[in-house]
């Protein structure tokens, strides 16, 4: 990628064409594996480490491409080409094996949350049309099996189950299977998203947006040959098994890939491996900071993190810096992106880069529409961001009526974030359309807020949101993770709050929680937190 400082004429109007400043590649995913097994052979691609076990397994790019083919071939004797595949199962380098051999053998991967239960497993099995599970025997101590047995007379679809713990019998089938001919526009995954905001639905993703969003995003990294990733995303979400796993292979770095997140672990893992880029959402890098504060690590070999997902405070990013030495980059997405629209870059550090998400990446438009008329708006003020390139989802899977809600008829993702785009094509994102209040006529942003109290010193993590006030319409409630055990008083943080904020955007409500309600990836959901606040918390 050409450097972001590519000169335009400023913007006026809050919408970026697709820069062609590096090529697409018209491939699949497939492909990206064999280029990057041509590429760097018998470098190492892929290890696996277990928090108390000093052993690991190892592929090179050239064995990874073989296991990837015998999977690929196993699979094809119980599926066709075409055929939706589950796979349920928490971080392992078997379900990479799965992912890339599904890719080879023009299957569609479903991936499912570990965390899920029953009832959850069972949408997600029907909606897809799954016609087989690949499945891990047991997820913190829940038989996964055994959740599937109990909802398997739900599943007609569903003719095979594989388990990872048969992995290496499982291989033995079908060797000398043909491969089929697979095309980039074909869908390679069906995403389940998030659900922050709700019951999640399935994106389906290509080979295409998959592939070169990885790549893309890695090149803005800066990352290359040599480079160690520590990969604590779940594979199951894009930034698992598309941003990291797909950016390290397709420039030559070597991904760690640790079972599950711990911020010691995580830690440890850096020292060990000497790993020098990390992906992760800011919850993750707030508790390994803490954990560096308690116990320090040799961190020199790490060089940068890449933090997205939820919004990233600025003081987030300076602590990460003095803290912990490391360059922060910002990138913005949704699963039915691919994930990734936006994205900053090490080597561009205008004044105000961190309070932004970047510039949007090669060959993706964005603009900031008005979120009632679609007018795009000025430079510098607030809408709907909306995206469109390559990477943008085919449509939600046997949802006509939630894809034409989302996608418009010109192909522009509506996000359903609020954001406003700089004069240099810089977005920022404000918060969701349903988390803005409104309080007294007034619009407020969350982010603003959270922005201001992250910097408070008793203060570790934050999340507002809007909560109904029969005078005002909404009021603003801030949920608070203390640092410590001092419990600061509620008058003295809205004090705090008034020295960096209009009064009418101060919280009035103030609620003190040992942890908020996430998703499996680290992403607060704010309609869990709002509805606990209304049934179940006292204010303060």
């Amino acid at each position: 990628m050409t450097p972001s400082s590519l000169r335009r004429d400023p913007l006026v109007s809050s919408y970026f064409p697709a820069e062609q400043s590096t090529a697409l590649i018209d491939g699949t995913v497939g492909d990206a594996l064999l280029r990057a097994a041509a590429s760097y052979g018998d470098d190492i691609a892929l290890s696996d480490r277990q928090p108390t076990d000093v052993s690991r397994r190892t592929w090179t790019f050239h064995e990874l491409a073989t296991d990837a083919h015998h999977s690929a071939r196993a699979l094809l004797a119980h599926f066709q080409p075409g055929d939706h595949v589950a796979i349920w199962a928490s971080n392992c380098p078997e379900w990479i094996l799965v992912e890339l051999g599904a890719a080879l053998a023009g299957l569609v991967l479903v991936t499912v949350n570990p965390a899920y239960l029953e009832h959850e497993l069972a949408h997600v099995m029907k909606q897809s049309r799954a016609r087989g599970i690949i499945i891990q025997d047991e997820y913190r101590g829940r038989k996964l099996v055994d959740v599937l047995d109990r909802v398997r007379n739900q599943l007609p679809e569903c003719r095979t189950v594989v388990r990872l713990s048969s992995w290496t019998d499982f291989l033995g089938n079908g060797l000398d299977r043909p491969l089929p001919h697979v095309s980039p526009d074909d869908v390679a995954q069906i995403q389940y998203t998030s659900g922050t905001t709700g019951f999640p639905k399935g994106a389906c993703l290509t080979h295409r947006g998959l592939s070169n969003n990885g790549r893309l995003f890695a090149e803005a990294l800066g990352a290359g040959r040599g480079d160690i990733w520590i990969n604590p995303m779940p594979l199951f979400h894009t930034a698992g098994c598309g941003l990291a796993t797909l950016g390290a292979l397709q420039t030559g770095g070597t991904q760690v890939l640790p079972p599950e997140y711990h911020p010691a672990h995580m830690l440890d893992l850096f020292e060990r491996e000497r790993g020098s880029i990390m992906l992760c959402v800011p919850t993750m890098l707030i508790r390994m900071l803490e954990e560096q504060e308690r116990q320090p690590r040799d961190l020199s070999s790490w060089r940068l993190v890449a933090l997205g997902g939820a919004p990233v405070p600025t003081e987030l990013v300076r602590r990460a810096e003095n803290l912990a030495g490391v360059d922060v980059t910002i990138g913005y997405g949704q699963t039915e992106a691919s994930p990734y629209l936006t994205h900053t870059l090490p080597q561009d550090r205008h004044p105000g880069w961190e309070n932004s998400v970047g510039k949007p990446l090669p060959h993706t438009e964005v603009k900031i529409v008005d979120p009632s008329t679609g007018a795009i708006m000025p430079v510098g003020e607030s809408g709907e961001i909306c995206g469109r390139g390559y990477g943008i989802m085919t449509g939600y899977f046997d949802a006509p009526d939630a894809t034409n809600a989302t996608i418009d008829a010109e192909g522009w993702l509506h996000t359903g974030d609020i954001g406003s785009m700089d004069t240099r094509g810089y977005c920022r994102v404000l918060g969701r359309l349903k988390d803005m209040i409104i309080r007294g006529g007034e619009n407020i942003y969350p982010r603003e807020i959270e922005d201001v109290l992250i910097t408070h010193p008793d203060i570790a993590d934050v999340a507002v949101v809007g909560l109904p006030d029969d005078d005002w319409g909404e009021t603003v409630a801030a949920c608070v993770r203390l640092s410590g055990p001092q419990v600061p008083r509620s008058t003295d943080l809205e004090a705090f709050c008034r020295r960096h904020l209009a009064s009418y955007k101060v919280p009035r409500r103030w609620h003190f929680l040992e942890s908020f309600p996430q998703t499996a990836s680290g992403k607060i959901q704010k309609f869990a937190l709002r509805d606990l606040l209304l049934h179940d918390v006292t204010a303060d």
